[in-house]
């Protein structure tokens, strides 16, 4: 989904916009046209004079100056506007979820990407993820305000309401879903990635009873995601085990990912995390799991072996989501560590999870965090300059001759949604098979890219 001014285009990619927080789209003409834009699809969503948004952003550095010009474009189309400072992604949904004044939410944040990057995630206050018709709509009418250069206002006396104790509210929403002090003894290790989690994961699990040690909290605008959260769980692997502790957990930048790191410091991906969850008395009885196509076949084997049916989407927690409410099911995620409980929320929190995989395995005394057997699988990133249609040759017939040489395995090459890079994924019976033909078909296709960029 794409909108474009003169001669640039704004990508709506897997979540909201994203991209270099000092060039196009992030410079302040066009943000504070894209909040005009996004306030007036909101008047006609809700069918409301005022659209009341909620606003949350994660810690980068260019954080501030993107929220200011986002909130001049927001209250120039008329919405009242609550800052909430720094927050995370789920914090924003669950807030705006909870309280039935808000109609939308906005959260500046890239998620994942390193500082230089940064995001604008548009949510439902209802339903967390907008709809197809709603990305086309707002499409539309961005293309149409970013060509205008007077909105018809001022640039002076921007009012937005600040609501100093919204983490503190989001803390007590979390809290209030798991028994009391049900982590009394236990140790756990959390890698905040110096991300919106640093505010608030520990007084979370400090107050159900944990005795909680913090990895990466220490956010200076440029550290977010920098060799370490979800992304690089090295260290909290380090850290689980020369403390003892019991578990850890790792989040992304602004909260909506998770990995999990056991007892004996095994690494726990999205699919582990689904598997764990279908544990829990709420979970046991669906009849359908949701994943992606990246998930693992081994995830897709133990949940068919539970008498269950596995459903894969494309890869996007927008997907995951939909698929949940077309199934009308409530559990499902991304092998990245995107999971989402529906009868929760319908969008993925780190911390709301990983207390829920604690829940878990308490009961079994599951520290080693056992699940099912993976399939060898093996994913390589290449940084590209242009997404070529890979439906074309010379990159269709190179596919296909990778896809022959896996044989019964799975092949799967794809763009990511919110960075420059191409996705080379296999899966094969043995490590080796894996490990060979993604390497080999990454180069292929760099020289072939290589190739016609030239």
């Amino acid at each position: 989904m794409q909108i474009t001014r003169a001669d640039r285009t704004i990508l709506f990619g897997t979540d909201g916009i994203r991209g270099h927080a000092d060039h196009f789209p992030f410079d302040d003409y066009t943000v504070i046209r894209i909040g005009y834009a996004i306030a007036l699809w909101a008047r006609e969503k809700y069918a409301v004079e005022q659209p009341k948004f909620l606003i949350g952003m994660d810690t980068r550095i260019s954080g501030q100056r993107i929220k200011q010009a986002l909130q001049l474009g927001l209250v120039r189309a008329g919405a009242l506007v609550v800052d909430a400072g720094v927050l995370p992604t789920p914090a924003v949904c669950n807030l705006a979820n909870n309280d039935r004044s808000f109609h939308a939410g906005v959260v500046i944040s890239a998620s994942h990407n390193p500082y230089f990057d940064n995001g604008i995630k548009i949510i439902d206050a209802k339903r967390c993820k907008l709809t197809k018709d709603d990305e086309m709509h707002l499409v539309s009418l961005v293309n149409t305000y970013n060509q205008q250069k007077d909105l018809g206002a001022s640039d002076e006396q921007v009012a937005v309401v600040e609501w100093a104790d919204a983490i503190d509210e989001y803390n007590k929403n979390v809290i209030a879903c798991f028994p009391t002090h049900f982590l009394q003894g236990k140790k756990i290790v959390i890698d905040a990635a110096h991300g919106a989690t640093s505010l608030c994961a520990k007084a979370i699990f400090k107050a159900l009873g944990a005795t909680v040690i913090m990895l990466n909290n220490a956010p200076d605008g440029i550290n977010i995601n920098d060799n370490c959260g979800a992304l690089h769980p090295e260290a909290l692997q380090t850290v689980v085990l020369a403390e003892c502790a019991d578990a850890g957990f790792a989040f992304d930048g602004d909260g909506d990912r998770i990995v999990a790191i056991s007892r004996d410091g095994s690494c726990k991906d999205g699919d582990d995390i689904v598997f764990l969850l279908l544990g829990l008395p709420a979970y046991q009885n669906m009849k359908t799991v949701v994943g992606t196509v990246v998930s693992n076949q081994g995830l897709e084997a133990a949940v068919q072996e539970q008498g269950k049916r596995f459903v894969r989407t494309a890869v996007g927690d927008k997907y995951i989501a939909a698929a949940l409410e077309e199934a009308d099911v409530l559990l499902g995620g991304e092998n990245s560590g995107h999971v989402i409980l529906r009868d929760y929320l319908l969008t993925g929190d780190g911390i709301f999870v990983a207390l829920k995989v604690l829940e878990a395995i308490i009961p079994s005394d599951n520290w080693t965090m056992q699940t099912f057997t993976k399939f060898p699988q093996k994913l390589i990133n290449i940084p590209v300059a242009e997404k070529k249609d890979l439906a074309q040759e010379p990159f269709a017939g190179i596919i296909a001759v990778y896809q022959e040489r896996l044989g019964s395995g799975r092949l799967l090459v794809r763009y990511s949604g919110t960075e420059s890079l191409l996705r080379v994924m296999t899966e094969a019976e043995t490590v080796a098979c894996a490990e060979s033909v993604a390497h080999e078909l990454a180069q292929a296709l760099q020289k072939a890219l290589g190739e016609i960029t030239s």
